[in-house]
């Protein structure tokens, strides 16, 4: 099989990238410039992802489509008219991709979708491909109308175009950004956070987790169109995240009890309000379909992905 891999050069594309590797397939990446990729990867320069993308040279020869590139959900937006913008590239650039795609004959597309699309918190249940989707950003409203324009298009393919999309929750592993990264800094640095007394269940996937899903999609026969919502199968609350990470560090964390109503409440004063819900709020879903459909189930267990990626921060920053 030769797979075509956007955002190939990306935190999670390089993980997909070593695996589709693993099973011993072609993979080509889709860049904007040249990059330094793992070996055996095939570069193919593309122009930004947009609703008029020239995809013609980059589709040739190609079987399956990788869609991970896209606008990243922004934590301060600078953009006057951000959901615009997150739709036509999110939007519109994944569907132009996905009707060349078709049109070039490739049957297989995976598209790196989010758990925005369900929403921000959940409540007594964890997420599923069966609830209704209810984004409430620009960038979850982006993915959640991609999904619809795939689905679409998959089923007016005449069997021909077999879609697959994944709704994963924070991704984490070596090479990790954002604010896992700075979870990672916060601890290390020992800093007293006023965390101990949050109450919640957080979903994660080991970045090589969710490589291993996307490679397993591909490989087993395709349904029309299918979504799925991975994770590494143990749910997490937020003081014990921090406290499994300040083990692996060797420096336990200094968290104080502080009532979740004072720190949401404090959010709400300083204009972090969402930021601070989010934090202290659960966000799970509920992988079993994944399981059901391949059997499929995560190679690395939550501590393995931790430890894994502990060691790559003390080794990327010298501790």
């Amino acid at each position: 099989m030769k797979v075509l891999v956007t955002g190939a050069n990306g935190f999670v594309g390089t993980a997909v990238c070593r695996r589709l590797l693993a099973e011993r397939w072609t993979v080509v990446a889709a860049l904007r410039q040249t990059h330094a990729m793992p070996d055996g990867v095939e570069t193919r320069i593309v122009e930004p992802l947009g609703p008029t993308t020239s995809w013609t040279k980059a589709l040739h020869g190609i079987d399956a489509v990788v869609h991970l590139a896209g606008r990243a959900h922004v934590m301060r937006e600078t953009e006057a008219d951000p959901a615009a913008i997150f739709r036509a590239v999110n939007t519109a650039g994944t569907l132009h991709l996905a009707q060349q795609a078709a049109a070039h004959g490739v049957h297989r597309f995976v598209f790196m979708s989010s758990t925005k699309v369900n929403g921000d918190v959940t409540g007594e249940k964890p997420f599923t491909f069966e609830d209704a989707p209810a984004p409430l950003d620009a960038y979850g409203r982006s993915k959640w109308e991609a999904e619809q324009g795939l689905a679409h298009l998959a089923h007016g393919g005449g069997g021909h175009f077999h879609v697959t999309v994944f709704r994963p929750p924070l991704v984490y592993g070596p090479g990790v950004r954002g604010n896992f990264l700075s979870l990672l800094r916060t601890v290390k640095a020992g800093w007293p956070l006023p965390l101990g007394a949050i109450d919640n269940r957080r979903s994660l996937i080991f970045v090589d987790n969710l490589a291993d899903a996307v490679a397993t999609a591909l490989r087993e026969p395709a349904g029309q169109f299918e979504t799925f919502l991975p994770s590494d199968g143990e749910d997490i609350s937020t003081p014990d995240l921090i406290r499994r990470v300040g083990r692996l560090m060797g420096a336990p964390p200094r968290l104080l009890p502080v009532p979740t109503s004072w720190l949401l409440l404090a959010g709400g004063l300083l204009g972090r309000g969402a930021a601070v819900k989010r934090l202290t709020g659960s966000l799970q879903v509920r992988g079993t379909a994944l399981r059901e459909r391949f059997g499929w189930v995560p190679p690395t267990t939550l501590d393995q992905g931790l430890a894994t990626t502990v060691d790559w921060f003390k080794a990327k920053y010298g501790i």
